[in-house]
């Protein structure tokens, strides 16, 4: 989706990108041996109202091969170890977005770490209007093969919409032929993945992140509770189970998904249950370059 740069969602989405940039480092320095999964999640999520934020979606902690979607359970007593560990946190202001992630390396596998970050860079530095998104594809594969890794071709980066996380255009992370041309006012999120694997992620079993499919009209008291605040309080953005105030949550999730009204995001991970390492920022397409709002200012 493009804005106009000259516009009020515009500095929403600059808003949102200068509460995410200081949340994601408060959060980042919280991740240590032995502190809570659940407590980071929380604190990122609580720190993003208080500067006048909403979180865009849950807090994804993910761990060594984990690649995306997992979030802590209402009850989760998972700590962290020496693992990698991905952060992936988004603001919205008024529905318009940033998102942005970072590994926190406790796992000792630096260059893994790395190479996220420094294909993100070199991804960076050809953003302008009229640059095809193979060719950014093309940038982040060409770092990652570097280190010696592989990118994770089954994930990309994407489009920002008003309220909707993921939208046109796709953004690879490996050297494509197809796509567009990014144009001023586009606001993509790039985020790199790189793994010691074969580089392809597939789902999991666990499904703690939810998000409305459709409206519709429920009978079970619990369900038709929780259907309402999704409604009023999330729309289309994705949702943690723990968010949900009805009693019974896991039960009236499970009877909205049965009628396809919301639907779940399995957590994904890589296929041959090798590290998983990611870099992420959200930027605003310009003539000549790009604004990253996802970095501080």
């Amino acid at each position: 989706m493009s804005v106009d740069l000259t516009d009020e969602q515009y500095e929403k989405h600059r808003e949102a990108g200068d509460i995410l940039a200081q949340v994601r480092e408060e959060a980042a320095d919280r991740v240590e041996v032995g502190v809570s999964h659940l407590e980071v999640a929380e604190y990122a999520e609580d720190r993003i109202r208080e500067l006048g934020g909403e979180p865009a979606f849950p807090v994804n902690i993910s761990i060594d091969e984990e690649a995306a979607h997992a979030t802590p359970a209402p009850d989760d007593d998972a700590t962290f170890g020496e693992e990698m560990i991905n952060l992936d946190i988004g603001v919205h202001v008024d529905g318009w977005l940033a998102d942005t992630a970072v590994t926190v390396d406790l796992s000792g596998n630096t260059e893994l770490a790395e190479a996220p970050a420094e294909a993100l860079k070199a991804a960076l530095d050809v953003v302008e209007a009229g640059v095809h998104t193979g060719e950014i594809g093309a940038e982040i594969e060409s770092v990652i093969d570097g280190y010696g890794y592989n990118p994770v071709v089954n994930l990309s980066g994407h489009g920002l919409g008003h309220w909707e996380q993921h939208t046109e255009p796709n953004i690879p992370n490996r050297a494509v032929e197809t796509g567009v041309e990014l144009a001023a006012g586009d606001v993509v999120a790039i985020e790199p993945f790189a793994t010691d694997g074969g580089g392809k992620v597939t789902e999991g079993a666990d499904e703690e992140i939810f998000a409305l499919e459709r409206e519709a009209s429920v009978r079970n008291r619990d369900a038709r509770q929780a259907l309402e605040q999704i409604v009023e309080e999330f729309k289309t953005l994705p949702f943690a189970r723990r968010w949900l105030d009805t009693r019974r949550a896991e039960m009236a999730l499970r009877r909205l998904a049965r009628q396809n009204v919301v639907h779940g995001y399995p957590v994904l991970k890589e296929d041959d249950g090798c590290l998983v390492s990611q870099k992420e920022h959200t930027v605003i397409v310009t003539e000549d370059g790009c604004e990253v709002t996802t970095r501080p200012r």
